[in-house]
């Protein structure tokens, strides 16, 4: 038995039609199970309840066992005080609140409906054997309730997302621009240098870029300077000794310090996702365009961002993916996928974290706007595609990633809109 399954069941009231008694054998009635508390305190707040023909009002808490009241301390805890029933599996020892008076008991071990919970053994069953735990019956599901689902799940990912935003808002005092600058950063390192280009956008003064936007020389000598690209000592090419002279002359003239940013690593990443390339990229994306957060603010249709971000790596790199080695001629330049990915990631959670900032909702445009992006492709979302839920924009991919890794991965079921429904036996 798991506490969870006892929450699903309070929360959705699923012994209203059953007569029942504490374990004082007084009888029962649940008028309202009340509001549920995901934070410290009591599960449910300012529910009401009938014992004994006297209506009580206060919170409920919930537990396996009884005895789990002590085992967590809530004798001694102020917020537990109004506790007016205490709902556990089993009954083992009798509760005190802190004025010495006993609380009321729910048992349940030997009233929950048999088929709830053989339909909650059905859902979890051989789990690890499956991609999620409901992938036969999800095309059973009514098209309704997955989309507000996912929407909902979305808005979730945007909150969870928005987090780092404000963290980067606060250490950058309120300075937008160096937060889409550091957010920036990090995305075109992608997950294997994301961390690294971080840490370099948090070694470096923001007033600093803007003072080198002018000159992408300048701009790409310190970024590739602080982030270690310039240490090869054996290297006669022109433009390396061009960038380790420029570099050598803005570290002394703006005292760069560059102990605190990680190396990026090369192993693993096909020549177009090299730091070389990426940082390049950046340097021309900055050289290009003065007052990038304005501008982004503003946009709202795709091919807006689309133009904007239509970059190549500078000239040099037209022939090279490291210094002195030269290979075939090409064109670095961002692809549409590398650019979807920018935006999913980093320009609408920032519009989010902004409009939030300001106190209002654009969550319907950015959906707007993420249903107008390609999905992006990795095993999960393969893995609802095969069950047969295809999965045919960004906006859909994120919710899918948000629902996989935070509810259908830990077995968090009655969390989940789709596990609810299938366990109400609504289906």
């Amino acid at each position: 038995m798991r506490e969870d399954l006892l929450h699903f069941i309070w929360k959705t009231n699923k012994l209203h039609s059953q007569q029942l008694t504490t374990t004082k054998k007084e009888r029962l009635s649940i008028l309202s199970t009340g509001q549920y508390n995901l934070n410290s305190g009591p599960d449910f707040f300012n529910s009401k309840i009938e014992i004994a023909n006297q209506l009580w009002a206060g919170n409920v808490e919930i537990h396996l066992k009884s005895s789990d009241w002590y085992a967590h301390g809530h004798e001694t805890d102020d917020n537990y005080d109004n506790v007016i029933l205490h709902v556990v599996w089993e009954d083992d020892i009798a509760v005190f609140r802190k004025d010495k008076t006993e609380i009321p008991t729910l048992e349940l071990k030997d009233i929950v409906p048999e088929k709830l919970l053989l339909g909650y053994k059905k859902l979890l069953q051989n789990s690890k054997k499956k991609f999620i735990n409901c992938e036969h019956d999800l095309e059973t599901i009514d098209g309704f309730l997955i989309d507000n689902w996912l929407e909902r799940l979305y808005i979730e990912r945007l909150e969870e997302k928005s987090r780092l935003i404000f963290e980067l808002l606060n250490a950058s005092n309120n300075d937008w621009e160096k937060v889409l600058f550091s957010m920036l950063l990090k995305n075109f390192g992608s997950k294997v240098n994301g961390k690294a280009f971080l840490s370099l956008s948090e070694s470096i003064d923001f007033s600093i870029v803007r003072k080198l936007q002018n000159n992408y020389v300048s701009l790409e000598s310190v970024l590739f300077g602080m982030s270690g690209l310039l240490e090869k000592e054996e290297c006669y090419d022109v433009y390396h000794k061009q960038l380790k002279k420029e570099y050598a002359f803005q570290k002394t003239k703006f005292k760069l310090n560059d102990l605190g940013v990680e190396r990026p690593d090369f192993f693993g990443l096909r020549p177009n996702n090299f730091p070389t390339i990426r940082l390049s990229q950046f340097a021309v994306l900055y050289a290009k365009n003065k007052n990038l957060f304005s501008k982004l603010i503003s946009y709202s249709e795709a091919k807006d961002y689309y133009d904007l971000f239509d970059i190549t790596a500078g000239d040099y790199w037209k022939n090279h993916f490291t210094f002195g080695k030269e290979s075939k001629s090409s064109s670095k330049r961002l692809t549409k996928n590398t650019i979807d990915l920018i935006l999913i990631n980093t320009i609408v959670p920032l519009k989010f974290s902004y409009a939030k900032s300001l106190g209002k909702d654009i969550s319907g445009d950015l959906i707007s706007l993420m249903r107008n992006l390609g999905a992006e492709k990795n095993s999960i979302i393969k893995g609802f595609d095969e069950i047969g839920r295809k999965t045919k924009s960004a906006f859909s991919s994120q919710a899918k990633l948000q629902l996989y890794n935070n509810y259908c991965s830990t077995n968090q079921c009655l969390k989940c809109a789709v596990g609810s429904f299938l366990l109400r036996g609504n289906h």
